[in-house]
């Protein structure tokens, strides 16, 4: 088949994160202003996000070390790494949206802390906010972790294949 293929996958940027996070801030902000009552916060998201980006941060230092080739550990298999790679991609993509919702939800409710309801949906939207930043972060890393290293030696004698 001709005309597959040629494309590259360039690593994600500040810009798409940054909008993703600004459209989320706004849209956090309008549906706390709108909605008659508070929005409801679900508490589990904050737990759960941490979860996932423990789980990424590990996966990342893993795939670092297999890409990379250290001693110990087997070569990564491309397809393997493709996974990972849309993975990070799209964990960055909805944790910059998170934050940026929670970040937004938080602010919409900070001027009446006052209120005991108030301060818990303040509280559960920022850690939750917080939690999607970490879950942005260890996405980029186990993004950059993907990457393959610049080959310095040209006569190694490696398995053709393998990333």
């Amino acid at each position: 088949m001709s005309g597959e293929g040629g494309g590259t996958l360039t690593p994600t940027g500040w810009r798409v994160p940054t909008l993703l996070a600004l459209l989320g801030a706004l849209l956090g902000l309008l549906v706390a202003n709108t909605v008659s009552g508070l929005p409801l916060m679900p508490w589990s998201a904050t737990p759960t996000l941490l979860l996932l980006a423990l789980a990424e941060g590990f996966t990342a230092g893993r795939t670092a070390r297999r890409v990379r080739r250290a001693p110990g550990t087997e070569p990564m298999e491309p397809l393997g790494a493709a996974r990972l790679l849309a993975l990070a991609k799209a964990s960055a993509l909805f944790a910059s949206l998170a934050a940026g919702y929670f970040a937004g939800t938080a602010l919409a409710v900070s001027d009446r802390l006052e209120l005991p309801s108030h301060r818990e949906v303040f509280l559960t939207a920022l850690g939750t906010a917080l939690a999607a930043g970490l879950l942005l972060a260890a996405a980029l890393y186990l993004e950059h972790a993907c990457r393959v290293p610049e080959d310095d030696d040209e006569d190694r004698n490696d398995t053709p294949g393998l990333a």
